[in-house]
């Protein structure tokens, strides 16, 4: 999905909920609008943190079955971080490292993600990276078109010898880097506005190498549970949650009153008995109001898998 740097006022508002310095943009049709009619100016805004920054040093390591749990500290504040294999752990040359303690850290969470409500915070980070003595810099961001970042401060120029790779490892074209979420590795920039760079690695965060039969197996199976596991209520045919998010890689989240179900930067907050539903930091409608037909197994309105999940 390409990202946009005009966003109408409202919806700055609403899905960012914080102040933003902005500047009109003149409309073609400016003191033209009829009287009465309320105009939504368009604004110039800079674009918006798609990560959050954790720093610290690995204080505490704790190993469980899927995931290790791994406390880091900076100064007074702790926060601990869920590591899994699929976590991408480098240092910060590109090399694939392991943490232990000790280690120096910047760990980088999509901003949009599910953050649990316990203290220290909790986070599941995308990218983390290791701070060593060898010189290397690590910008991990969104990269439009022509391969600059959010606020125009880097600019990529993919090199021969530049090596280019999706999250499982496997080798991607130029190409494809373009409007992606990318790590980049290097270590001299121009001082020229934005700075250019030749990076040595550039990994993408986004998933999109799916092979294309496993999408059409896990898709017949979706339409077979549609078809056999469901349920009306005034017309609306409601189908369950859980089953079919996970099948299309989703995590479910019990909230006791519903659930939360995130995948990327998406987040989806369902709450049964209500006909709205969080996404991200916006509301939408629903058809029908989600409900408990069974124990642990939540339905929907199967518009809203087949207009968000899929």
């Amino acid at each position: 999905m390409k990202m946009k740097k005009f966003v109408p006022v409202a919806m700055t508002a609403l899905l960012f909920g914080s102040s933003l310095a902005v500047s009109p943009v003149a409309s073609a049709n400016e003191g033209n609008s009829t009287k009465g009619e309320q105009q939504v100016p368009q604004i110039q805004i800079d674009p918006v943190h798609i990560f959050n920054n954790t720093y610290g040093t690995v204080d505490h390591v704790n190993v469980a079955e899927n995931t290790t749990y791994y406390t880091i500290k900076d100064g007074e504040y702790s926060n601990i971080l869920e590591v899994t294999k699929e976590t991408l752990v480098f240092d910060n040359t590109g090399k694939k490292v392991e943490l232990k303690k000790g280690d120096k850290v910047v760990a980088y969470t999509f901003a949009n993600k599910p953050q649990k409500a316990i203290y220290p915070p909790q986070l599941n980070p995308d990218v983390v990276i290791v701070e060593t003595e060898t010189a290397g810099l690590v910008e991990v961001d969104y990269f439009f078109e022509d391969l600059t970042n959010t606020y125009d401060i880097l600019k990529l120029n993919i090199g021969e010898n530049t090596e280019l790779l999706n999250i499982k490892g496997e080798k991607v074209t130029e190409k494809e880097l373009a409007e992606k979420h990318l790590v980049v590795f290097y270590t001299v920039s121009t001082k020229s506005i934005p700075a250019q760079t030749t990076p040595s690695k550039v990994i993408i965060l986004d998933n999109e190498t799916q092979n294309a039969t496993e999408t059409t197996n896990v898709e017949a199976e979706i339409e077979e549970i549609i078809a056999t596991d469901y349920y009306e209520v005034d017309g609306t045919k409601m189908v369950p949650l859980r089953v079919i998010a996970e099948k299309l890689g989703y995590t479910v989240e019990s909230t006791g009153n519903g659930a939360i179900v995130s995948k990327d930067n998406l987040s989806y907050t369902i709450t049964r008995g209500e006909k709205m539903f969080g996404l991200n930091k916006a509301l939408r409608p629903l058809e029908a109001a989600p409900a408990l037909l069974e124990a642990q197994k939540t339905y929907v309105p199967v518009e809203f898998v087949k207009n968000y999940l899929k």
